[in-house]
């Protein structure tokens, strides 16, 4: 996100200011955030090797599934298999995701590539969206026109398939708490092992009843199952790729808690957003009752305790205007990572 080149714009009394706060503030969060970069650096690598363990399970079951389909003449198992082929396709996608998010930050990209993970998710989201919406074409048309369905070898691989999915599922759930890339890869898992068992639900009504209805049927539930995750991973990912606020986060809300600290005046260009699930920004201007440049730390301080204290938003820059020095002077500027 640019920023309004006035905060380059600072003279004489006012650069020696920002330069000894900011080397103090740099100073006091390099030792913490080297620490969890590291600290993220280590879950990142876990998740990889986790999405690699995922991907040659959910390979195996692919095949099994793809010959099956054919044999059986399955579409259930068919639709199924589609949806093994995106898991694998979105678990892939994940990986690379994750190693590109471990890259550092360069002069050109500032914030490193930690978005991949949300564009990944994004493009998860969309695939899934297509698949199901295929699903359903197929299921219209195989209801106006049946085709015979081998019921025995489709529910013994659909089992298979299940175990697989839940094994799958099982790896995943634990990287996918807070991180939007290994959640769409969850929710393609997990809405693959639902399928497995709407597969076998529809195999043993077809033992049982000989009704071949059933097959496409649960074809459809299994389009709903994925269009119902991919929209809420689609709704979220462009949220953020739109610079939308953080969740639970109001401008208007940070806006007044700022106004309540002694000799802020007033709060205007307030932008909120996130770089990814968990990684809040803030950017704002801060107009101040006129004092001396060396007040206002004690301000920043206290605006540094509200906005990560309150909102959990460690990352933020600042830039402080005094009421009597014109419209967009820079007085003070500081800027803090996490």
């Amino acid at each position: 996100m640019s920023h309004s080149p006035e905060q380059e714009n600072t003279h004489g009394q006012e650069n020696h200011d920002h330069n000894h706060d900011h080397d103090h503030d740099h100073d006091h969060d390099h030792d913490h955030e080297g620490h969890s970069h590291n600290h993220s650096i280590e879950e990142e690598l876990s998740g990889g090797g986790k999405f690699i363990t995922s991907i040659i399970i959910t390979s195996v079951t692919l095949v099994a599934e793809v010959l099956g389909g054919i044999f059986t003449g399955s579409l259930a198992l068919l639709s199924d298999a589609a949806h093994v082929f995106l898991d694998i396709f979105a678990l892939a996608l994940g990986y690379i995701a994750i190693r590109m998010a471990m890259m550092p930050a360069s002069s050109q990209h500032t914030y490193g590539f930690r978005r991949m993970k949300v564009l990944a998710a994004f493009i998860n989201g969309a695939t899934l969206l297509v698949v199901s919406i295929e699903i359903l074409r197929e299921a219209i048309t195989r209801f106006i026109h049946p085709e015979p369905v081998i019921a025995g070898p489709m529910l013994i691989i659909a089992i298979i398939g299940l175990v697989a999915n839940l094994l799958v599922a099982l790896v995943l759930r634990g990287h996918s708490h807070g991180d939007l890339n290994s959640r769409a890869a969850f929710l393609h898992v997990l809405g693959d092992a639902l399928s497995s068992v709407g597969v076998i639900v529809a195999g043993i009504i077809m033992l049982i009843t000989g009704w071949t209805w059933v097959d496409p049927a649960a074809g459809v539930l299994i389009a709903i199952v994925i269009l119902t995750g991919a929209g809420r991973v689609l709704k979220e990912a462009t949220h953020i790729l739109n610079e939308g606020s953080p969740d639970g986060v109001e401008t208007e809300n940070v806006s007044a808690e700022l106004a309540k600290i002694p000799g802020i005046v007033g709060v205007h260009d307030l932008h909120l957003w996130a770089i990814e699930p968990g990684y809040p920004v803030m950017s704002a201007h801060i107009l101040l009752e006129d004092q001396n440049l060396s007040d206002t730390a004690s301000i920043m301080n206290k605006i540094k305790e509200v906005v990560s204290g309150k909102f959990k938003i460690d990352h933020t820059t600042i830039q402080f205007e005094c009421s009597s020095c014109g419209q967009g002077q820079v007085v003070y500027e500081s800027a803090k990572k996490a």
